[in-house]
Parts: structure tokens; C-alpha cells; sequence
């Protein structure tokens, strides 16, 4: 019985490239994965993890990789996708990881030309704040949602090969529309990361920023936990969704105002209220 995927292509060897190899490896849903990245250093510790088979030096190493994986920051996919598009063979599909669509299917859609259709747009909804091969695991998508973002050229072969793709790392794959998914994930994960990174940075600015970090307890841990995410990545993330980040950064400056304003007053009747709303959705949500 032959292998879903033969051989597959990973660029980007870190967290999501890395979980997604151990994971089909385990699963074994996959014959030879093949590494590429910026970083020899990273190349040869996940082959040491395990997560790899081989290293190309090139884009041109790919060979007859049935299915390119890009889990890079986002800033990288469109040289990323300038670079393999000639070394694509006919039926290789690739698909990405990016927390963002609407511009990385813009830039596939430029640069890969008559291979766009075979192009899937992705997103795992999974991570940690720990970056690179050695934070990976095998099961860090069971369970978890993967968003399919499907452009109207999308193949429904190469689409039903990525659906299969995530499904065999035990991972639950939903399909949505790229601009709507970039409005969610705006609201849900991006504005939550910059929220932590902005307290984080402006406690650790105050000359005696050390009191604060020596006292600050399990709220403060929970809240700010993502602001240790790496830099790179959610700098890239925030800037090719800064549109939809915008929008809601904006209507989270407006609530923090209107609590602002309660404060002022003195006001408990207000402040309840958003409170018991804010505490009844969050409890609702974890219910479900």
C-alpha cells in the first residue's frame, strides 16, 4: 500500500514545520521529508530530531516532492514562492502555515502563475511560545482546528490532499473564506498578542521594572504568556494583517475607554456590567 504523501518538502523547520513532520512521521502518513530553511544550524537539528530525512541546500533539492509545506514567518512567502516556482514539478501541490491569507494568496497568485490552482492556503490553529525544532512535538494538532482557505481556481484534488494532510496529524480542518478568516484571527489572536507585548514592554521600560516582575503572580503570567512568542514572526503577522488588526485594535481602544471613563466617574453600575458580560462570554466559550 503506498504512502499518502511519498515525498514532502517542509520549508521552515521550526514549531509548525517541525510538529507536522514528527506528527505524520508517528501517523506514518509519509515516506521522505525534505528540509529547507535559512539556517544550516536548524536544518541539521531537526534531521538530529528526527523531523527530517534530508537537507536541500536549494529550492531545486526539492526534486519530486509531491507537496511543499511553507511554515515560514510571513514576511518570507512571497521570496519564498518567487524561488520555488520554477522548480514546482506538474502535480506538486503546496500549501502553507501563515497565521494570515489574503496576502499570501495575493503574492501565490502573482508569483506561482499557472501553478496557483495547486496552491491550498492554510492555517493551523495550534502553536506555543517556544519556537524552533526543539519546542515541536507530534501532537500538537490533535484536536486542534486547521482553517482551509481555498481561492475559486483552488484544484479540489490538491485541496482534498491538504484536507488529508492535516487530518492525519489528528487535527480537525474547517474551510472559510481568506478575508473573514484574517477578520477572526485579528480579533482572536493577533490583538491579544500585541495587547501582551505592550504591557510586557511598558512595565519592563519603568526604572524599577524589576518590582513589578517580582511581584506579579499567575494573572499577570496568564495574560502575558505569548509576549514571549518570537519578535520576528508576529511582527510579520501584524503587518500583513494590519487592515483588519486596525480595525479591532481600534474597537479595543474604545472599551478600555469606556472603562476608562467608569474609573473616572467612579462609576460601579458600568464597570459591573462589562465585567459580568466579559465574564459570562469567557465562561460560556470555555464550556463549549
Amino acid at each position: 500500500m503506498s504512502l499518502p504523501i511519498r515525498r514532502l518538502a517542509i520549508v521552515g523547520t521550526g514549531l509548525v514545520g517541525g510538529s507536522l513532520a514528527l506528527a505524520l512521521k508517528q501517523a506514518r502518513e509519509v515516506g521522505q521529508v525534505i528540509g529547507l530553511g535559512r539556517r544550516r544550524e536548524t536544518l541539521e537539528q531537526a534531521r538530529s530530531l528526527g523531523m527530517i530525512d534530508e537537507i536541500a541546500e536549494s529550492p531545486a533539492g526539492m526534486g519530486d516532492a509531491d507537496m511543499v509545506m511553507l511554515a515560514v514567518p510571513m514576511a518570507q512567502m512571497p521570496g519564498i514562492l518567487r524561488d520555488i516556482a520554477p522548480h514546482l514539478g506538474d502535480n506538486t501541490i503546496i500549501t502553507d502555515a501563515g497565521s494570515t491569507k489574503g496576502d499570501v494568496i495575493a503574492a501565490a497568485r502573482e508569483l506561482l502563475g499557472t501553478k496557483f490552482p495547486r496552491f491550498v492556503p492554510g492555517h493551523p490553529i495550534a502553536g506555543a511560545e517556544n519556537s524552533g525544532p526543539q519546542a515541536a512535538r507530534a501532537d500538537l494538532f490533535v484536536g486542534r482546528n486547521v482553517v482551509l482557505c481555498p481561492a475559486a481556481e483552488t484544484d479540489p484534488a490538491a485541496l482534498e490532499a491538504v484536507t488529508a494532510l492535516w487530518q492525519g496529524t489528528g487535527a480537525q480542518v474547517v474551510r472559510m473564506d481568506a478575508a473573514r478568516h484574517d477578520r477572526i484571527f485579528a480579533a482572536v489572536s493577533h490583538l491579544p498578542h500585541l495587547a501582551a507585548f505592550a504591557l510586557v514592554d511598558e512595565l519592563a521600560a519603568r526604572p524599577d521594572m524589576e518590582d513589578y516582575f517580582r511581584y506579579a503572580a499567575s494573572g499577570f503570567r496568564d495574560f502575558t504568556r505569548i509576549a514571549a512568542s518570537s519578535p520576528e514572526m508576529w511582527r510579520d503577522i501584524a503587518l500583513a494583517n494590519r487592515e483588519a488588526l486596525l480595525t479591532e485594535l481600534s474597537a479595543y481602544m474604545d472599551k478600555l475607554g469606556e472603562i476608562a471613563a467608569a474609573l473616572d466617574k467612579g462609576d460601579a453600575a458600568a464597570l459591573d456590567a462589562i465585567f459580568s458580560r466579559a465574564s459570562k462570554a469567557r465562561r460560556n466559550w470555555e464550556g463549549k
